[in-house]
C-alpha cells in the first residue's frame, strides 16, 4: 500500500517515508520507551527530556509516541507498563500527525517566506512560541507537549530563549529535545534536563525500517551486512544510501579521494550528479560523506599517534563545514562547491 502523508513537509523530509508524527511504528528503542512508560505510570517522568544519538535512528519518532501516550492516558496512575502504539485511525493519530493538536507545539526549521527554502537554523522566532503556547488553558487539564527538533539547530538566541522557558517549566508540561550531539548544547539546557540516550539502531531493526519503506533492503547477507556498516546505525542514512543514490555518490567521493591526484573528469561527473536542479538530497548526501570521511580520518590519526595529521584533517573538517554553511546561507554556485569540496578532500588524503 502507498504511503500518504497527512504531516507538514520539513526540512529533511524524504519522499515515501513517514514523519516522526505520522510514523505508527518504532524501531527498536524498546527499554528506553519501556523506561519512560514506566516513570510515567510512577508519576516521576522529568519535566525536561533530552534524547541523544545519532541523525535519523528515531529519536524524533520516540518523542512523537509519548506525547501520544501521555494525551491518550492524562492519569498516569491508569497508563500501560508500555508505550501505546499509536493507531492510525484514530482522530488522536491524524490531530498529531497534521500539527493540529492543541497540546502539542512542535519546533523545528521553519520555512523562509522569501526564498521558499527551509531556514539553516532554528529561530527565536519559533522558541517564542513557547510563551503563548504555555499561556494557554490546557483545553482537559491534559499534559502539554513542547517538541524541539533538533535542538542541535538552535541559534545563541534561540537558545537563550528555550533556557528560560526550562527554568520555570509549568506543571504538566514536557520538553523534548531531540539532540544529535548533546555538546553543541550550551551546559544550562542540558543541566535542565534529564538526558536519554538512545544507541544506533541495531542491522536487523535497519532492514525492517527498509522493508517498511517504499525501497526494499537488498538481496543477499553479504550485501546488507555492506549497507548497515556504511549507514551506521541510522535509519535514515539507510534510506538515503538506498533510495537516493547514496551508496554509489559514498563510492564515487572514496574513489575520488583517494587517488593519487584529482581526477579532473570523474570529479566533473559527480559534480554535476549532486549539484543538479531539484536534487538537494543527494546534495546533502555528498557533504555528509565528505564530512564523514575527513572525521574518520582524523580520527583514525589520532588513535595511530599522528597527531599532526590528525590536527591538519581536523582543520580540513571545519573548513569543509564552514564551506557547506556558506553555500547553503548565501545560495552559491553548488557545482563549484562540489569541485572544491572533491579538491579539498583528495589532497587531505594525500598529507
Amino acid at each position: 500500500m502507498m504511503f500518504e502523508r497527512i504531516a507538514p513537509e520539513q526540512h529533511d523530509t524524504l519522499d515515501g517515508v513517514p514523519e516522526p508524527s505520522e510514523n505508527p511504528q518504532l524501531f527498536g528503542h524498546c527499554e528506553v520507551a519501556e523506561m519512560l512508560a514506566s516513570a510515567y505510570r510512577a508519576g516521576k517522568l522529568p519535566h525536561a527530556l533530552l534524547l541523544a544519538g545519532p541523525q535519523g535512528i528515531g529519536k524524533a519518532t520516540l518523542a512523537f509516541h509519548l506525547a501520544h501516550h501521555l494525551l491518550k492516558y492524562p492519569s498516569s496512575q491508569s497508563a500501560p507498563a508500555a508505550l501505546a502504539n499509536p493507531d492510525p485511525a484514530s482522530s488522536l493519530f491524524r490531530q498529531i500527525a497534521t500539527g493540529a493538536h492543541p497540546a502539542i507545539l512542535h519546533l523545528t526549521r521553519p520555512l523562509n517566506d522569501k526564498t521558499k527554502n527551509f531556514k539553516t537554523v532554528l529561530t527565536v522566532d519559533e522558541i517564542r512560541k513557547v510563551n503563548r503556547f504555555l499561556s494557554m488553558t490546557s483545553h482537559d487539564g491534559g499534559y502539554r507537549v513542547v517538541i524541539v527538533d533538533p535542538a542541535d539547530d538552535m541559534n545563541t538566541n534561540a537558545a537563550n530563549a528555550l533556557l528560560k522557558n526550562l527554568e520555570e517549566p509549568p506543571s504538566r508540561t514536557v520538553f523534548i529535545l531531540i539532540v544529535h550531539s548533546p555538546g553543541s548544547l550550551l551546559p544550562t539546557i542540558r543541566s535542565r534536563c534529564q538526558t536519554v540516550r538512545l544507541s544506533p539502531l541495531t542491522p536487523q531493526d535497519l532492514m525492517e525500517v527498509l522493508a517498511s519503506a517504499e525501497s526494499p533492503p537488498p538481496d543477499g547477507e553479504q550485501a546488507r551486512a555492506a549497507l548497515a556498516e556504511r549507514a551506521g546505525g541510522s535509519a535514515r542514512a539507510a534510506i538515503l544510501l538506498t533510495q537516493y543514490g547514496g551508496l554509489e555518490i559514498a563510492e564515487a567521493i572514496d574513489t575520488l579521494a583517494d587517488a593519487q591526484g584529482l581526477e579532473v573528469g570523474a570529479a566533473h561527473k559527480l559534480a554535476d550528479v549532486v549539484a543538479a536542479r531539484d536534487q538537494a538530497i543527494r546534495f546533502d548526501i555528498f557533504n555528509r560523506h565528505a564530512l564523514d570521511r575527513l572525521s574518520d580520518s582524523a580520527s583514525n590519526a589520532a588513535r595511530a599517534g599522528d597527531l599532526a595529521r590528525a590536527k591538519k584533517l581536523s582543520d580540513a573538517w571545519q573548513e569543509a563545514l564552514m564551506a557547506i554553511s556558506e553555500t547553503e546561507t548565501y545560495n552559491l554556485d553548488k557545482k563549484q562547491h562540489a569541485l572544491t569540496m572533491i579538491d579539498r578532500l583528495n589532497a587531505a588524503m594525500r598529507m
